[in-house]
């Protein structure tokens, strides 16, 4: 073998030894690498907004910050968890305002009491697997992706007009083809969804969480019912790695 032969094949060994010895967390680090981070300031309000994956277990009655009733059991508890013990001299405010089932258009229906009227500093918005799901089990006929896009892209616009600084982060749909709820019928046709979010997120300069790849990643260490329930609702693990994936993105 010439020493160029030898050379090439060396790199491309280190390469491989170097990608199979990533561990999850360097896996989550280096998807949300290129994401823009957001800096927490003292005093800081910050809202998680979606779907059941963010509203998982909340007490929707319980209006106070940072109690375990309001934020519920999924990602939104993890991260709040996590910022609160680390930071504790900021005086952070954490609200979840997610509720099960709702699509763009239930958000915004909610938005003055839910979002614009609590002034975050900081909004994070994962919703879009409702807006495919229940089209394509017929709960949801009006519903297309021209539809989600509009809808979302009203949605953002009205929160930069009532609050010009807030900081916007916006997670990626996702799901765990074909394990339990997400069958054939949900591609190519679902993927469409993920592009939106990407696109809201870089149209409006925000924060994108690319959650799909991460959990693609995670499907290699172990098997979807480690990461899912239902390959739509995260499990404990998953909600986890979810949380994992939100703090890359925030520093204080």
């Amino acid at each position: 073998m010439s020493s160029k032969s030898s050379r090439r094949t060396f790199l491309a060994n280190s390469a491989i030894a170097t990608i199979a010895g990533l561990t999850l967390p360097d896996v989550v680090s280096a998807a949300t690498a290129s994401a823009k981070k957001i800096t927490l300031q003292k005093d800081d309000v910050i809202l998680f907004q979606g779907d059941s994956i963010t509203d998982w277990g909340r007490n929707h009655t319980e209006m106070a910050p940072n109690t375990s009733q309001a934020l519920g059991n999924s990602y939104p508890f993890a991260a709040a968890i996590n910022l609160l013990t680390q930071y504790p001299a900021k005086n952070l405010k954490f609200y979840n305002k997610g509720i099960s089932g709702n699509k763009v258009f239930q958000l915004a229906a909610r938005w003055d009491a839910d979002c614009l009227d609590l002034k975050p500093n900081v909004l994070s918005i994962l919703v879009g697997v409702n807006d495919f799901w229940h089209k394509l089990n017929g709960n949801y006929p009006e519903g297309t992706i021209d539809k989600y896009r509009s809808d979302y892209k009203a949605l953002i616009e009205r929160t930069k007009q009532a609050l010009p600084d807030v900081k916007l982060i916006i997670g990626e749909p996702f799901a765990y083809a074909g394990y339990k709820s997400v069958g054939a019928g949900w591609y190519p046709k679902f993927n469409e969804y993920r592009l939106v979010a990407r696109e809201m997120a870089d149209t409006y300069h925000a924060t994108f969480i690319p959650y799909q790849f991460i959990f693609d990643e995670a499907l290699k260490l172990a098997p979807a019912s480690y990461w899912s329930i239902d390959g739509v609702h995260p499990s404990v693990a998953g909600a986890g790695l979810m949380a994992k994936a939100w703090l890359e993105t925030v520093k204080g």
